[in-house]
C-alpha cells in the first residue's frame, strides 16, 4: 500500500481514532504512566492523536512509503519511530502500553511470526504493562473458498466493499478492498494470517501475557459471539 494513499482511504474519523485513544488513556491511567510503542504506527493515525493527549509514544512500521507519509504531518518529529520488522526489532525501552490495532497482527503471515510478535510486545513492557491488540472475527458466512462480498464502510462520501475467500487449510484470508469515492476507484488486495480470539490467547500465553479483557469495540462493549471484531488486553504479571 502507498503511504500516501492510506490516509484517503482510512480517514481517522472512520476508524474510531477518539474512542481507541481514550480506552488506551483509561489504560495508562490505571498505571500512571503514559508511554506507549505502536507496533506498526503506519502514518500515525492513533499515535499522533495520543500525542495530543500527553503520551509519551513511539513506533515501529516496516513500510518506508507509510513511514514517509508520517514524517510529513506535524509533531511527527516528536515520535520515535524505527524502520524494520515489529514483530522482531527491539528498542530497548520499556513502555506501559504496547498497542497493535485495525488488524495489523493479521498480515504476519505465519504462527510462529505472530508468537514472535507477541514477545516482542512483552519484551516492551514494563511488569503490569499491557499489550492491547484490535483484529476482526470472522463471521460464518466469511468461512467459505468462494469469494464472498460485504460491505465494509458505507459513508457519504466512501463505500469500501469487501471481496473474501478463506482458505481452512492455510488459515489464510484473501481479501480484495473496492474503495468506491467521487474521485474514482481504488482496488487493495491483502492477504491476511487468520488467528481466533483463543489462538491470540495461547499465543500471548506463550509470551507470558495471560489475557486481562476483551471487548467487542473500544468503547468497552461486551464481547460476544455475534462480535465483529475484538479490543483485546493482554497484561506483563508484575513483579
Amino acid at each position: 500500500m502507498i503511504g500516501g494513499d492510506y490516509d484517503g482511504l482510512y480517514p481517522a474519523g472512520l476508524l474510531d481514532t477518539d474512542a481507541s485513544a481514550a480506552l488506551l488513556s483509561r489504560l495508562a491511567e490505571e498505571q500512571g504512566d503514559k508511554s506507549l510503542l505502536e507496533l506498526g504506527i503506519g502514518t500515525g493515525r492513533l499515535a499522533l492523536a495520543l500525542l495530543d493527549q500527553g503520551f509519551e509514544v513511539a513506533g515501529i512500521e516496516g513500510s518506508e512509503s507509510m513511514l514517509a507519509a508520517f514524517r510529513e504531518k506535524p509533531r511527527s518529529e516528536e515520535i520515535e519511530v524505527a524502520l524494520g520488522d515489529f514483530a522482531q526489532v527491539d528498542l530497548e525501552r520499556k513502555f506501559s502500553i504496547v498497542a497493535l490495532v485495525f488488524n495489523t497482527i493479521f498480515g504476519l503471515l505465519s504462527q510462529e511470526t505472530q508468537i514472535s510478535c507477541f514477545r516482542n510486545a512483552a519484551r516492551h513492557l514494563r511488569p503490569g504493562g499491557v499489550f492491547v491488540v484490535e483484529a476482526y472475527v470472522l463471521q460464518p458466512d466469511q468461512l467459505s473458498a468462494d469469494w464472498k462480498v460485504s460491505p465494509r464502510t458505507i459513508h457519504h462520501e466512501q463505500v469500501e466493499l469487501q471481496l473474501s475467500r478463506y482458505d481452512a487449510a492455510e488459515q489464510t484470508l484473501e481479501r480484495v478492498m473496492v474503495h468506491l469515492r467521487e474521485e474514482g476507484t481504488r482496488l487493495l488486495t491483502v492477504k491476511d494470517r487468520y488467528a481466533w480470539p483463543g489462538e491470540l490467547d495461547a499465543m500471548a500465553l506463550i509470551a507470558g501475557l495471560p489475557l486481562k479483557a476483551r471487548y467487542s469495540n473500544w468503547e468497552e462493549a461486551p464481547f460476544t459471539s455475534s462480535s465483529r471484531k475484538h479490543v483485546s488486553v493482554y497484561e506483563l504479571p508484575g513483579t
